[in-house]
């Protein structure tokens, strides 16, 4: 079996259909389908079928064990698809019922490279070199409407609008109501409107405790919700051979980074969103654990972002409207690790350069994004 899990609305439904088209009779059964839940739960279908699809599966509390027995009663040959996003993940975790009959993989929205260039990256032996050979041409559009299907294509400042508003109330009113036990759903909703001004800083728990008037180990597990139903998804601090630096804070970023105004948050947003679309390609795809972290100390030295090979770093990245004139805190970090590779990435596509002082690139956002996924 295959599991898609991701936003809602990033296009998961529509990759399954489109995957189905690849074989002979394929079967799609949507769970909020009242008909199609009763063909799920009495498991009547085709018996020439040789693609199952099963959409939104996350909703039915006993999705697993029913899963399970469907896999192991098909057809010969047979192939499954199941869709879904916080239970789905959440699920897929525990125990082993499922080990050996799945595959999980992340549906991100649209990077730049998918909009500009569908060469495909190849299989990684070690840590690949990233190449700035290209730029893309898509860059304005993707930051301005995000990376999410509908207002992305629309390109339309109204269309965006709706579809925000509409995306949020399904999220918090449907999703998390019908997959969640939350009793205080409207405090909730009000931690989920406060996120995007707070977006590319570490975060404080204690304050957001404050202002939603509730504890900080609550306000804990609703941002572990949200993150559960892809909301948001987190950043923690890299602390690994580094003194004095923050193990605690971490950064929180929104999948739909559109809905952040202010301009260098929405930068470091996307471009966050960019960076973790890379390293879950990685580790769904080729099993090897590549993840995303930031630096901070308590001298409040800090850097965006360090990739982290198989428990090594990587690279680091620091993003800016425009290249700044010093690199102090990424090279007192790269310094510390021994990072050959340190990156300096602006909206502004002006700055193209290696500083030979300190052995930083200085790249275009439109030239750093088409060298990842």
């Amino acid at each position: 079996m295959v599991f898609i899990g991701g936003p809602r609305q990033v296009g998961k439904t529509t990759l399954a259909q489109l995957l189905g088209q690849n074989f002979d009779a394929p079967t799609y059964l949507n769970w909020d389908n009242r008909s199609h839940r009763r063909a799920i739960l009495d498991q009547q279908w085709a018996p020439e079928t040789d693609l199952l699809v099963f959409d939104e599966l996350h909703k039915y509390a006993r999705w697993k064990s029913h899963i399970k027995g469907v896999w192991d009663t098909r057809q010969h040959g047979a192939r499954a698809i199941v869709t879904g996003s916080s239970r789905l993940d959440l699920f897929r975790r525990g125990g082993d019922s499922l080990l050996g009959r799945s595959h999980f993989y992340r549906l991100h929205p649209f990077s730049l490279r998918e909009l500009d260039d569908a060469r495909v990256f190849p299989f990684p032996s070690a840590q690949p070199d990233l190449l700035f050979d290209r730029g893309g041409s898509q860059l304005d559009v993707l930051f301005k409407f995000g990376g999410f299907p509908e207002p992305l294509l629309a390109a339309s400042e109204r269309v965006l609008r709706r579809w925000q508003r509409e995306r949020f109330d399904r999220i918090f009113r449907e999703d998390i109501r019908e997959t969640e036990i939350v009793r205080a759903l409207s405090q909730v909703e009000l931690l989920g409107s406060l996120l995007p001004a707070r977006v590319a800083a570490p975060l404080s728990v204690k304050s957001l405790s404050e202002d939603l008037e509730a504890s900080p180990p609550t306000v804990k597990t609703w941002l572990n919700l949200l993150a559960r139903n892809y909301y948001i998804f987190r950043v923690p601090p890299y602390h690994r051979r580094l003194e004095r630096a923050l193990k605690k804070e971490s950064k929180y970023f929104l999948w739909d980074w559109s809905e952040v105004e202010d301009e260098a948050a929405r930068f470091e947003n996307m471009v966050a969103a960019h960076l973790l679309k890379f390293c879950h390609f990685f580790t769904d795809s080729h099993g090897i654990a590549v993840d995303l972290y930031y630096f901070r100390d308590q001298q409040k030295r800090e850097v965006d972002f360090l990739v982290v090979w198989e428990n090594e770093p990587w690279f680091a990245v620091e993003c800016k409207l425009s290249a700044p004139r010093k690199f102090t805190n990424l090279n007192y970090f790269a310094d510390k690790l021994n990072l050959d590779q340190r990156y300096c990435v602006t909206l502004s596509d002006q700055y193209n350069y290696q500083d030979k002082r300190s052995g930083v690139r200085v790249v275009p956002a439109k030239r750093f994004l088409m060298a990842l996924i």
